[in-house]
């Protein structure tokens, strides 16, 4: 199992994946989304697995700047170049990911 934890370092959510994957011991990767970004072809892989609507941050107050654009490319590129509005966290695992706390699948994976 290659567990990577894309996240927030304030997002509690993160944080709880992170405990989630402490308390059973299965090593995984934090990176700060904030700090690092996400690639392109992580991006893209995300979207694959979770479909891109899934991934945009509702919650964020510049949420609405991204509802105008009309392309999910434009959606994509505008995630790719303010990670802020990335929900987190994103839980990748191979091809698999999840966005959100999601205990229920991340036990399916161990």
């Amino acid at each position: 199992m290659n567990i990577q934890i894309f996240g927030k370092s304030k997002c509690f959510d993160t944080r709880k994946a992170e405990r989630y994957f402490k308390e059973r011991r299965i090593k995984y990767q934090y990176i700060d989304v904030l700090k690092y970004g996400m690639s392109r072809g992580e991006l893209n892989a995300v979207k694959s697995a979770v479909g891109l609507d899934a991934m945009i941050d509702t919650q964020d107050e510049d949420y609405p700047m991204i509802t105008y654009l009309a392309s999910s490319e434009a959606k994509l590129d505008k995630l790719y170049e303010d990670a802020y509005l990335i929900k987190t966290p994103i839980v990748r695992n191979g091809k698999q990911a999840t966005v959100g706390y999601c205990p229920e699948v991340w036990k399916k994976w161990e």
